[in-house]
């Protein structure tokens, strides 16, 4: 076996939305006891949801299968108001875990719609959060995936026209797609701010700094995981190989033949106890060294709803 070093990408895991959504759920189970009903997976990380069944979570993606009464959570990815307004009118006790960055989207939807903005949106058509962005109004957003895509849209007005993203694309992707918007639409309104998130952002730069220091890059994640299938295709942009595992029992060891320098990193939504996992079947392998590179220490935090806080 030929690894010698592991490299660690700083930062990588779990992102501040998906520890709150997390969070939701567990204080949810605490308080209320199970079962707790969760609309679509809380995050996208296999291991995530099945400790989360097994602590009572019961994951569901119909309202009908919540009986009445029932505590009910929407997912990191956000719903659509139509979903909200059902789950309302059933009179579930309802837990908003969509990441605040996407609810900034929503409300940015919401009010330039109402001032006559029809939308771009790009994003990968059935993710769940483009889903939930696209049902915050009735029409009126074109969905975009490629850069093919962009010849065929058709506003019905290109005066109030706006580009809004899925936040955990790949930054490069977005920016292309962007370039083409912008020359076929040139009064297309951006978002005042990126709406790929600052973690997204942040655990890309650090790929594109790791890939060039290894042969091999590993990205902990789930199938499902958009940002963490993002960071594995930039790594092999970069021109490293690159795997993205669910565990470290998918670590195939003729993937490290003649590779001895290996990086390692995590989607969002995979947790550190993975990762470990993984250095620690790297270590069987032969690894002898783990360093840390030098990142970004991300100290964002956000606020869990009220009903599920700490009494001060």
């Amino acid at each position: 076996m030929s690894i010698h070093s592991i490299l660690l990408a700083e930062p990588r895991g779990f992102c501040a939305g998906v520890d709150r959504a997390i969070e939701i759920v567990e204080k949810a189970l605490t308080k209320f006891g199970p079962p707790i009903y969760v609309r679509h997976e809380i995050v996208h990380n296999t291991f995530v949801v099945d400790s989360l069944k097994m602590k009572g979570a019961v994951f569901i993606e119909n309202l009908n299968e919540v009986p009445a009464g029932a505590t009910l959570i929407f997912s990191a990815h956000g719903v659509s108001i139509s979903v909200q307004k059902e789950a309302q009118s059933r009179g579930f006790s309802i837990f908003d875990a969509t990441c605040p960055l996407v609810t900034k989207v929503h409300v940015e939807v919401a009010k330039l719609y109402k001032e006559g903005y029809e939308f771009i949106m790009i994003g990968h058509k059935g993710h769940p959060e483009v889903e939930g962005t696209l049902g915050q109004i009735n029409s009126g957003i074109h969905l975009v995936e490629t850069v093919a895509d962009v010849a065929s849209i058709n506003p019905t007005q290109t005066e109030r026209l706006a580009v809004v993203t899925q936040t955990t694309l790949s930054m490069d992707d977005t920016a292309e797609i962007l370039a083409l918007v912008r020359e076929k639409f040139p009064n297309v309104r951006q978002p005042k701010q990126q709406d790929i998130c600052y973690a997204t952002q942040n655990r890309q730069d650090a790929v594109k700094l790791l890939s060039g220091q290894v042969d091999v890059v590993i990205v902990v994640g789930s199938p499902a995981s958009s940002n963490s299938n993002r960071l594995r295709e930039l790594a092999h942009r970069m021109g490293a190989d690159s795997y993205m595992v669910d565990s470290a029992l998918e670590l195939q060891a003729h993937w490290f033949e003649g590779k001895p320098r290996v990086g390692l990193t995590a989607g969002a939504s995979a947790p550190e106890v993975l990762v470990q996992a993984v250095i620690s079947r790297l270590r069987d392998m032969g690894a002898v060294s783990v360093r840390h590179m030098k990142g970004l220490q991300e100290n964002t935090k956000y606020p869990l709803p009220k009903g599920l806080r700490m009494p001060l």
